[in-house]
């Protein structure tokens, strides 16, 4: 036995699983084909990393089993890991919706782990390839080395470019643990040509109230050449199903908007009116849509209620999504049927652990998968500690 825990990937749930079990004693060994760690880490949040959310909580994450995160979330919670932030003296700030992010540079988060694992004596080993993976009497053989214990912190395959695969389902699989099917999740969606007419104002943002099925979000939307994205977006398109409609409430108010602008607004036209409200660009779009030639005085409640009814239900029927190459995070995963979720150990392969975007866990836009990841890192790293003196 070389180590008593082998962690697979030096992402942010990797390092901090290493620190955890290394600073409890453990022998801890962090292999990535990467040439840095923290890769995801230094690109996240605009290079600031948005490393937690003051609202993190079981309700914020999708899995097959919605109550499977709840304990590693509230035993390692956002206060926790902001505590740590605060230790390591890195200048924070709060954005919107409890997002937090370092005043600075994400390089601090990844410099924090960093110190955390050197201070658990815990060894990283870059550029390595992870290869075929052996188990037998008790230890795992991986890259030339030997542990009773292995962890897959690889993450998902969102962002390729940043080296990420699908080598964690790969690895399940090898062990026999089911996997939710994977799919890219916190992502642009994309129209088709029934759609021209949005694809044409790319760049128009505007705030608005997003629908897919039961979720519903109110952040901003941005059209795009190739579709819809912003923040309302990429937090519906987690909940989104090929097939599903999309629709966008542009205007809670419209119908009381729409009648005091008959009564102010008497000659001007409809296009006039959605332009003191939206972007010009939309307003024109959605006045071609309308279809209304009249007056505003000219114009029934009946006409009106139709108008504030598309305004308030604007319906896509995306075509799909921008894939891995533009998705935040990986949705599915490693099953949380196969997990113990008190210490992320596999129920029928003891010592084998999986955490962070490897699980079938998924959150919300906005700090929420930083957060899972840390919560499951811990959970793992002190079960590897005691499973270590047991």
């Amino acid at each position: 036995m070389d180590y008593d825990a082998i962690v697979l990937g030096a992402g942010g749930a990797g390092l901090l699983a290493a620190a955890t079990a290394g600073q409890l004693g453990a022998r801890v060994l962090v292999i990535d084909h990467a040439d840095k760690p923290g890769k995801k880490i230094l690109i996240s949040g605009g290079g600031r990393c948005n490393f937690t959310n003051l609202g993190a909580g079981p309700k914020c994450y999708l899995s097959e089993n919605p109550h499977f995160a709840k304990s590693a979330l509230s035993r390692y919670t956002q206060h926790d890991f902001l505590a740590l932030v605060e230790r390591h003296g890195i200048a924070w700030h709060e954005k919107t919706l409890g997002q937090l992010f370092c005043d600075g540079s994400a390089r601090q988060i990844v410099a924090m782990l960093l110190e955390e694992c050197a201070r658990g004596g815990a060894e990283i080993r870059l550029s390595t390839k992870i290869g075929e993976i052996a188990h037998a009497d008790g230890l795992f053989r991986v890259a030339g080395v030997r542990a009773p214990q292995l962890v897959i912190a690889t993450g998902g395959p969102s962002i390729p470019k940043m080296g990420a695969t699908g080598i964690a389902f790969q690895i399940a699989a090898r062990f026999g643990l089911g996997v939710v099917a994977p799919r890219p999740a916190l992502v642009p969606l994309t129209l088709g040509p029934q759609d021209q007419d949005f694809l044409d104002i790319s760049g128009v943002s505007c705030p608005v109230t997003a629908r897919t099925g039961a979720a519903t979000f109110a952040e901003a939307a941005l059209f795009t050449h190739r579709g819809l994205s912003g923040p309302a977006i990429l937090q519906a398109s987690s909940y989104w199903t090929p097939g599903a409609p999309l629709t966008l409430d542009l205007m809670p108010k419209a119908a009381d908007m729409l009648r005091a602008a008959r009564r102010a607004m008497p000659r001007a036209h409809i296009r006039a009116v959605l332009a003191q409200h939206l972007p010009n660009r939309l307003a024109e779009v959605l006045a071609a849509r309308i279809g209304a030639t009249r007056e505003m005085a000219n114009m029934p409640d009946a006409e009106l209620d139709r108008i504030a009814a598309l305004l308030r239900g604007l319906s896509f029927q995306p075509t799909g999504t921008e894939g891995y190459a533009k998705a935040e995070v990986t949705a599915g995963g490693i099953s949380t049927a196969d997990l113990s979720s008190r210490t992320m150990e596999a129920t029928r392969v003891p010592g084998l652990y999986a955490i962070g975007e490897a699980v079938d866990v998924t959150g919300w836009l906005g700090g929420y998968n930083f957060q899972w990841a840390w919560s499951s890192a811990v959970a793992a790293g002190q079960a590897i500690a005691a499973r270590r003196m047991a």
